[in-house]
């Protein structure tokens, strides 16, 4: 009723009550879609008002690109907007082919949002070699990681990333309902909906409301298509041959059975030991196995999947440089500054009482993360140079200077690789071990890795 109240006499919908949009009369239109599929008792006299004004704007665009002065003015004016459009009348047959023709043709002018969309109207109008062409340049920015099971869309927008068209999370939605249209049981479509699953924010939503019902979208098509929806299976959970839980999980019970075993460390003893799942019925099953543990051994060794790090030591030799400055008159002035060798420091490596040490945290991170804490265990005979806490401009961490450690708190951990740097000086002669350094989510404490623990020697200076 709020829309029917809110659309314009053009038959189209503003921001507010204003002038209509194409973007907002996409979206409007786009939802009215969803809701007829689902039988929802809609005005179809509100619909239909709102695709004819989406069929005039796009006649007026193939008119306006007719009558564009030269071949390089018609391809620019192509744009996203009319892909998107494009999407929504070809749920319906109701689009141009003219305009298909031209998005197809300047594909390579649009963003990997665009080209889903571009694909949907292409699989939508049986025009599948053109489909599966445009599936294979999407193809080129496809990123598998087989150690996750994850896979997703490597976007750089450059100037795109505030537009709509531009956004991350939607752009990965956007693909994934072309996956599932096309084969909704491939690996690639399974691995889309795990990366969107571990990319919420605080588990349970995404960016906005308009990424969220994006996401919720397309998993849901997945998860109808694949049939994944409708499990009828039985899960029988064994411990080391002893039969600890049976589950059944039915389409009912999807969201509700129990879904989990605990066992705790007293039964845990040294030695191996066997998890088994065995299923029946028809369905997939996922599973996730975490295990915590203290470990003797020496020295202990870097693990981490979703999010890992390395330390790495570097002894710093000063050297002389200069470099030239402005003087009080404006001459050139040579200045002495700091400057020095790096050598990497390994498990031979003896350091004399005073030298300096820089080390390095190289953080790699399968998806984005909020609120990580990675600590960094120091060895006993060294001290950080620095001396007081505070903001440092590196991922803007707030760093905290601790007896026995430094440790790095991040906001935001944006996905990819990352270091971290501080200063160190040897000063006690002995030999040590410096902890593995640790990354977790503060909030989230499966999310943990670490990495090897070193041994450090240091002699008195000469």
């Amino acid at each position: 009723r709020k829309l029917e109240d809110m659309q314009n006499t053009d038959g189209g919908w503003g921001w507010f009550t204003d002038k209509s949009s194409p973007h907002t009369t996409a979206i409007v239109v786009s939802g009215l879609q969803q809701g007829i599929r689902a039988d929802a008792n809609l005005d179809r006299g509100v619909y239909e008002r709102g695709l004819q004004w989406l069929m005039r704007y796009e006649r007026e665009q193939l008119r306006r690109l007719q009558l564009a002065e030269n071949e390089k003015e018609r391809k620019a004016a192509v744009d996203h907007m009319d892909a998107y459009v494009a999407s929504i009348l070809g749920a319906e047959q109701r689009g141009e082919a003219t305009m298909l023709d031209l998005l197809y043709q300047d594909r390579t002018k649009l963003n990997l949002y665009s080209n889903a969309l571009l694909g949907m109207s292409l699989h939508l109008a049986d025009r599948n070699e053109q489909r599966d062409m445009v599936v294979r340049n999407i193809e080129q920015f496809l990123v598998k990681d087989e150690e996750n099971q994850t896979a997703f869309l490597k976007l750089d927008n450059g100037s795109y990333w505030w537009h709509w068209y531009g956004n991350q999370i939607e752009t990965q939605a956007a693909y994934l309902k072309l996956l599932v249209a096309i084969d909704p049981k491939s690996e690639t479509a399974s691995g889309m909906v795990k990366y969107l699953l571990n990319n919420r924010r605080h588990g349970f939503y995404w960016n906005n409301t308009r990424d969220t019902a994006a996401c919720i979208e397309a998993i849901a098509n997945y998860l109808v298509k694949s049939g994944e929806a409708r499990p009828d299976l039985t899960v029988q959970l064994s411990v080391d041959g002893e039969v600890r839980k049976n589950i059944e999980i039915g389409k009912k019970d999807l969201f509700s059975y129990e879904n989990h075993l605990v066992i705790g460390a007293e039964e845990l003893t040294s030695g191996e030991h066997q998890l088994e799942f065995q299923k029946t019925g028809s369905g997939p099953l996922y599973f996730n196995a975490y295990l915590t543990n203290f470990t003797k051994e020496d020295p202990i060794t870097k693990t981490g999947l979703e999010v890992k790090v390395e330390r790495r030591f570097w002894k710093l030799t000063p050297k002389d440089a200069t470099t030239t400055v402005s003087g009080q008159a404006g001459q050139v002035v040579e200045q002495d500054v700091d400057a020095y060798d790096r050598e990497r420091i390994d498990g031979q490596t003896v350091l004399q009482s005073g030298d300096e040490v820089e080390v390095e945290l190289i953080i790699e991170s399968k998806n984005d993360y909020s609120y990580i804490l990675i600590e960094d265990m120091k060895a006993a005979g060294m001290e950080p140079l620095d001396v007081r806490s505070g903001y440092v401009g590196q991922l803007g961490a707030y760093r905290e200077l601790r007896d026995e450690k430094v440790a790095f708190f991040l906001r935001r951990l944006p996905q990819g690789q990352h270091a971290l740097t501080y200063r160190i000086k040897a000063e006690i002669p002995g030999k040590f071990s410096a902890l593995p350094t640790r990354i977790m989510g503060m909030y989230a404490p499966e999310l943990v890795g670490n990495a090897d623990e070193a041994k450090i020697e240091i002699e008195d200076s000469k």
